[in-house]
């Protein structure tokens, strides 16, 4: 048995939720005495690579093919699928991220695996039976799915798993994946990131806010108080089609589905379809002047009150909290 991390990047550089998927694939190795393989596609420093190795794993596959420069679904997904067959390995693992979601069935056609997206928890392995515990039902259930395939393909949720350092002596190795012209008729010319501001998928912390700012012209506390934090900012689908913010902070059931340890919602109702997409963060804290915002349901702590009022003295708060450290 042998498992492999799919170790994806954003311009040469890996992220946190990379690092939780490799220490969440240490551990299902470790659970099998089984060799973890990290494959890395892209421009990545021999540097950055090693990091793979101080999360557990053995083995690092490096392919940097000038074709596989921007992220295309199915090459990648081939590419990814050969070095699971050139390893031997019959549990695949990724981050359930934008790219994830999209290369985890795709894996699990080119490699005949079952495959569970948006585990939030290790694989039980007893009496023969492999199940894993996964989101369901736009993050509002869980569910326990048993993979009966020899070959399994799994996505983990964000901020599901901790990262554990489990350094290992890990070889680099240059892996000449084929990429077939088939796979490329689909390209991806550029990505366009956000230098200056926290991933939202990735977030740890996001602070959102609804039509209860009344305008565009309010956003500035809420991006004070996310920096002062160190969050992402979100907002509800209202807001985006109004224009008050762009569509890529759009949280909720046809937006970004989050899962960060603290999700802040200001001035947020909480219609269903935004409860769909936020479920899965770990602590809710709800400012409305509205005691019965349905937000206040599911949200673990609330504040019954005027944002303009309880936000400036939450950011005041902080910035004293942080002058006294």
């Amino acid at each position: 048995m042998s498992v492999l991390i799919y170790a994806e990047n954003a311009e040469g550089r890996f992220k946190k939720s990379t690092f939780e998927a490799v220490s969440y694939a240490r551990a299902i190795a470790d659970q099998n005495g089984a060799q973890l393989t990290a494959v890395s596609i892209g421009d990545v420093s021999n540097d950055e690579l090693n990091n793979l190795a101080k999360y557990g794993a053995d083995k690092i596959l490096n392919i940097a093919n000038a074709q596989l420069k921007n992220f295309v679904n199915q090459a990648y997904a081939s590419v990814i699928a050969e070095a699971a067959k050139k390893e031997g390995a019959d549990i695949v693992v990724l981050s359930n991220s934008f790219s994830g979601s999209g290369l985890a069935p795709r894996l699990g056609v080119k490699l005949d695996a079952g495959v569970v997206d948006g585990a939030t928890a290790l694989p039980e392995q007893n009496d023969g039976k492999f199940t894993v515990k996964k989101t369901a039902f736009s993050g509002k259930a869980f569910a326990i799915v048993e993979l009966t395939s020899t070959n399994k393909v799994i996505s983990l949720t964000p901020n599901a798993y901790k990262v554990v350092e489990a350094a290992r002596a890990a070889q680099i190795e240059v892996f000449d994946a084929e990429v077939k012209a088939s796979d490329l008729k689909t390209i991806l010319k550029e990505i366009v990131r956000s230098a200056d501001k926290v991933s939202l998928p990735d977030a740890e912390i996001v602070v959102s806010a609804g039509r209860g700012l009344k305008g565009p012209e309010n956003w500035g506390m809420i991006e004070e108080l996310a920096t002062l934090l160190g969050a992402a900012t979100a907002c509800s689908k209202p807001v985006s089609d109004a224009g008050w913010r762009p569509h890529s902070e759009h949280v909720g059931q046809t937006g970004i589905a989050v899962s960060p340890n603290l999700y802040i919602a200001v001035g947020i109702s909480g219609a269903i379809q935004h409860l769909a997409g936020i479920s899965s963060s770990k602590v809710i804290v709800a400012i409305n002047k509205d005691p019965e915002a349905p937000i206040f349901k599911v949200a673990d702590y609330g504040i019954v009150g005027d944002a303009f009022e309880v936000v400036p003295k939450l950011i005041a708060a902080i910035k004293e909290h942080k002058a006294l450290v």
